[in-house]
C-alpha cells in the first residue's frame, strides 16, 4: 500500500508540472457517412464478358474522427478513417509572416471544386478534378502561396522490369489562390522525378509534372466552379486519375504519358434545406508512340443536398462513369448509378 501510495503522488507531481505546460485548446469531430448506391453496367465492361449490377449499403472509407489543437503560435490536427486508416497528422506554426506546416495533410496540388458523392465522396476527382492526396510534407504558407516539399513518388513503369527505384530530390508542389472581383481563381504546379533500375544497374529517368487552372464564380444563390489541367506521366505521381496514366517502356527507352483534363459543375441554393448541383469532367491520357489511342474517362452527375437537422443531411444522386476505350481501341463499358449518401457529422 506504501509503494501504491508513493506511486500515485509521483504521478500526481509529473501531471501537476506537466498540464500547464500543455494547456491548449482541443477541439473534436467526427463525420459518420453510409453509401446506398445501385450501380449497373450498360454496357459489358472489358474483361467480365458480362453486365455487373451492383448494390452498395455500407459505410464509406472517409469516415472519421478527430480533433484541432491550438496553443499559441502552434496549432495541430489529427484525423483517422475506418480501419485505423491515419488521414491526417500535422502541427503548424504560424511566424507572423506566414505558416510552416510539418507532417501528413492536403498537399497544394489539391482542388475541390465538385460535390460528388458516388463513389464514397469521389468529387470527380479522378475524371477531370485535380487531387494529390494526403502526403507527408514540410509546406510554408504565406498569403495565397503555398510551396511544398513533399514525399517523392515511384509509380510501376508499364513493361519495364524495374528492380529498385532511386530518389534524390522530394516533390515540389505549389499553388497560389487570388481573388480578381467575385470570381476566385487559383494557379497549380508539381514535379516529381526517380530513376527505374533494372537488374542490370541500368537506370531509366522518370519525369512527371503538372500544370493547373481553377475558378469558382459566386452568382448570388448559384455558382460555376471549373478546372482545367495539363500534365506528364501522371500516373507516376500520387495524382488520382482514371485510365492509364503511367509512362511506358517500349524496349528501347521510356514512352512520356501525356495527360489532359477538365471539370465544369454548376449549383443552385433553393433554400438552407436544399440545393442542388450538376456536374461533368473528362480525362484523357495518350502514350507518345505511333498507334497508341488516348484512354479517356468521363463523368457526370445531378444531385439535390436535403439539410434534415443540424449536422445531418442526405444526398441523392444520379450520375454516369463512362470509361470509353482504352489505349488499344477496347470498350472498356459504362456505368450509370442512382442512389443516396447519409451522413451525420458531430
Amino acid at each position: 500500500m506504501k509503494k501504491l501510495l508513493v506511486l500515485l503522488a509521483a504521478v500526481a507531481f509529473v501531471v501537476a508540472f506537466t498540464v500547464p505546460a500543455m494547456s491548449a485548446d482541443w477541439n473534436f469531430y467526427g463525420s459518420s457517412r453510409i453509401s446506398t448506391f445501385f450501380d449497373g453496367d450498360s454496357e459489358e465492361l472489358t474483361g467480365t464478358g458480362f453486365d455487373d449490377d451492383d448494390l452498395t449499403w455500407g459505410l464509406q472509407g472517409n469516415s472519421r474522427i478527430g480533433a484541432k489543437v491550438k496553443a499559441g503560435d502552434i496549432s495541430g490536427r489529427f484525423e483517422y478513417g475506418t480501419g485505423i486508416n491515419l488521414r491526417l497528422l500535422y502541427a503548424s506554426w504560424n511566424f507572423g509572416g506566414g505558416e510552416l506546416l510539418v507532417g501528413q495533410a492536403y498537399t497544394p496540388v489539391n482542388y475541390f471544386i465538385s460535390n460528388q458523392v458516388y463513389g464514397g465522396d469521389t468529387d470527380m476527382l479522378n475524371t477531370g478534378g485535380i487531387y494529390a492526396g494526403r502526403r507527408p510534407m514540410i509546406q510554408i504558407k504565406t498569403g495565397g502561396f503555398k510551396i511544398a516539399l513533399v514525399e517523392p513518388n515511384t509509380g510501376a513503369v508499364t513493361g519495364y522490369a524495374a528492380a529498385d527505384t532511386d530518389t534524390s530530390i522530394p516533390k515540389i508542389e505549389a499553388s497560389y489562390g487570388f481573388n480578381a472581383g467575385p470570381l476566385k481563381l487559383a494557379l497549380m504546379a508539381m514535379y516529381n522525378s526517380f530513376d527505374a533500375v533494372d537488374a542490370a544497374n541500368n537506370e531509366e529517368g522518370v519525369d512527371s509534372y503538372l500544370l493547373g487552372l481553377g475558378f469558382k464564380i459566386p452568382f448570388g444563390a448559384a455558382y460555376v466552379n471549373g478546372n482545367v489541367w495539363t500534365g506528364k506521366n501522371t500516373g507516376n505521381t500520387t495524382l488520382w486519375t482514371a485510365g492509364a496514366n503511367g509512362a511506358a517502356w517500349d524496349g528501347a527507352e521510356i514512352v512520356d504519358n501525356d495527360a489532359f483534363g477538365y471539370l465544369l459543375v454548376a449549383g443552385f441554393k433553393a433554400s438552407d434545406a436544399l440545393s442542388f448541383e450538376l456536374g461533368y469532367g473528362q480525362v484523357s491520357h495518350e502514350l507518345d508512340q505511333t498507334g497508341a489511342d488516348a484512354d479517356e474517362t468521363s463523368a457526370m452527375y445531378a444531385q439535390a443536398v436535403i439539410n434534415i437537422a443540424k449536422g445531418f443531411f442526405v444526398v441523392p444522386e444520379v450520375g454516369k462513369v463512362d470509361y470509353k476505350e482504352d489505349a488499344a481501341g477496347n470498350d472498356q463499358g459504362d456505368t450509370t448509378y442512382f442512389g443516396a449518401k447519409w451522413q451525420i457529422n458531430f
